[in-house]
């Protein structure tokens, strides 16, 4: 049975793009008869909140996006993390670091896709006695091997990775104990037995840090599908700071038919612009329809 899930940040109201990369993931299940999760990725207290999270729920409530179960928050899950974290120390893949984001700032050559820094490696050689004189809590890095990490996405198609040259060693805990994006969430999606990701293709690069994480955890792949992001008219991404794209103002133009309507038809699954509810748009549903390129509102 296919297991797919929707993780929305509860940082602020859903946008647009966000109600977009939603309303595939749960198609997606739907059309195949699976189970759909929903979790609150709230690993950073200081942004994220309950009654942001309870909006959510109550948005995609509207919009007739129903989950069949809920994970525990993340921010509940740190004992889990820990013995991921714990489970790769023991295979010595993990190391600490100091280094401060002045430090990052002039050692990191750019990432040769996005203008992202690479970790030059700084710390990985340190000596037990040059990390004694530390004063500092360290964060925690992955070490990464010099292998490409290769997979095929359901839209965007084959995707290839060098972790060493292209990624570099990766944060999985925080030096305040928060612990990092990539390790919850493959650490939450095999708990949750997800086994398809649907979400935005901003995410595409981490994907290969993501499965490198799930072989030496032992954990099953999932399927990946990076659905194309939505665009401002002058081409910038839609955020959360704008409000005439958020579901407190959608709500108050639109229906919930006009909108996921819509929102198909720019995706390539509706020939026309028309209404249509969430129920109405699973038998029209597939990814082959599905555009591979960002899309300009």
């Amino acid at each position: 049975m296919t297991v797919g899930r929707f993780a929305p940040s509860p940082s602020g109201r859903m946008h647009l793009g966000n109600v977009f990369a939603a309303m595939l993931a749960w198609l997606s299940v739907r059309a195949k008869d699976g189970t759909l999760v929903l979790r609150m990725e709230d690993l950073d207290p200081e942004r994220t909140s309950l009654a942001h999270a309870a909006v959510i729920r109550d948005d995609l409530s509207w919009l007739g996006l129903d989950w069949d179960s809920e994970q525990t928050r993340q921010g509940l899950r740190a004992p889990a993390y820990r013995a991921a974290l714990e489970q790769l120390c023991a295979q010595e893949r993990v190391y600490p670091c100091w280094c401060t984001r002045g430090d990052l700032k002039a050692a990191m050559a750019p990432h040769a896709a996005d203008g992202k820094p690479i970790y030059p490696g700084t710390c990985r050689l340190l000596r037990p006695e040059e990390r004694a004189k530390k004063t500092r809590p360290p964060l925690l890095r992955m070490r990464v091997p010099d292998e490409d990490v290769v997979f095929t996405d359901g839209v965007q198609g084959a995707y290839r990775e060098n972790l060493a040259r292209q990624c570099g060693d990766f944060v999985l805990r925080r030096a305040d104990g928060v612990f990092a994006y990539q390790l919850a969430v493959v650490t939450d999606d095999a708990a949750a037995g997800v086994n398809e990701v649907v979400r935005g293709c901003d995410l595409l690069d981490s994907t290969p840090r993501q499965i490198y994480l799930q072989r030496c955890l032992g954990d099953a792949e999932p399927h990946y599908y990076h659905v194309p992001l939505l665009l401002a008219a002058d081409g910038h991404r839609l955020s959360k700071r704008e409000k005439d794209l958020d579901m407190g103002a959608l709500r108050q133009t639109s229906s919930p038919e006009r909108l996921l309507g819509h929102l198909a038809y720019v995706a390539g699954i509706l020939d026309c612009d028309e209404p249509a509810s969430a129920c109405e748009l699973i038998g029209e549903f597939s990814w082959d329809k599905v555009k591979k390129e960002n899309i300009s509102l």
